[in-house]
């Protein structure tokens, strides 16, 4: 029912910036809380940033807030992530998350991830 697809990863050096899209298909995306998580080598999955459907409320990890900024646009059907101030410790594997639940750490729906990579 949706499908969702992260760009823009990629080898960044501590300090510099990435932005983070994460384009839906599907019919219901502007009624769908949306987020993002991360997942480091040898570590769980973890909460990054979530966005509600309206963009009205945004919630953030303490690990980035400050530094990144969850956005979206619903007539592009896309989600994004603005990572400013990248550190080493943010590099993983960071997951567009449709429905996600921060407790829990599920999703109605998973992107298929990209690589995130910050040198020292």
């Amino acid at each position: 029912q949706v499908q969702l697809v992260e760009s823009g990863g990629g080898l960044v050096q501590a300090g510099g910036s990435l932005r983070l899209s994460c384009a839906a298909s599907g019919r219901t995306f502007s009624s769908a809380t949306m987020g993002w998580f991360r997942q480091a080598p040898g570590k769980e999955r973890e909460f990054v940033a979530t966005i509600s459907s309206q963009a009205f409320i945004t919630n953030y990890a303490d690990s980035v807030k400050g530094r990144f900024t969850i956005s979206r646009d619903n007539a592009k059907n896309t989600v994004y992530l603005r990572m400013n101030n990248l550190k080493p410790e943010d590099t993983a594997v960071y997951y567009c998350a449709a429905q996600p639940k921060i407790v829990a750490g599920t999703a109605d729906y998973w992107g298929q991830g990209t690589q995130v990579t910050v040198s020292s």
